[in-house]
C-alpha cells in the first residue's frame, strides 16, 4: 500500500484543513493553488503579479515533494478573464521553454473575483 503524504510550503497555506499538496506514490496533486503574495494573504492587483505568485507556490510544492518542473504533467488555470490568456503564456515558457516537452494545460473561465488566476496542478515524481 502506498503511503499519502501532504505537502506544506512556506510560500502559501490554507485556511481549511488541507495541505497545499498530497503525494500519493509518485503521484502529486496540488490542491487549489492560490496567488496571494508569499506568506502572506495579500492579492497583488495585477494579472502577471498573482500568476507568477502562482508559479513559486507550485515550484515550492514540486521542491517539496522531491520534483521539479520537469515532472508536471497538467496544470489547470481558472482565469477571470478571457483576455489573460495570452498574458499567462509569459510565465509559461519561463518554465516551460521546450516545446517537444511541455505539461498539458486546460483554461477554464470561470468570471470576475478577487482573484484573477488561480491553478490546480498534477506532477509525477518517481
Amino acid at each position: 500500500m502506498m503511503q499519502r503524504t501532504s505537502i506544506e510550503i512556506e510560500s502559501l497555506s490554507h485556511l481549511a484543513p488541507l495541505p497545499a499538496a498530497s503525494k500519493v506514490g509518485p503521484l502529486l496533486e496540488s490542491s487549489i493553488t492560490t496567488p496571494f503574495n508569499p506568506g502572506t494573504r495579500d492579492l497583488p492587483a495585477t494579472f502577471e503579479e498573482q500568476a507568477e505568485n502562482l508559479f513559486i507556490h507550485m515550484g515550492q510544492m514540486l521542491e517539496a515533494a522531491g520534483g521539479g518542473w520537469g515532472q508536471v504533467a497538467k496544470v489547470t488555470f481558472f482565469l477571470a478573464e478571457h483576455e489573460s490568456r495570452a498574458k499567462l503564456n509569459v510565465p509559461w515558457l519561463e518554465r516551460f521553454p521546450d516545446e517537444a516537452s511541455r505539461p498539458a494545460r486546460h483554461i477554464m473561465e470561470v468570471g470576475p473575483g478577487a482573484s484573477k488566476v488561480t491553478c490546480v496542478f498534477t506532477a509525477y515524481i518517481a
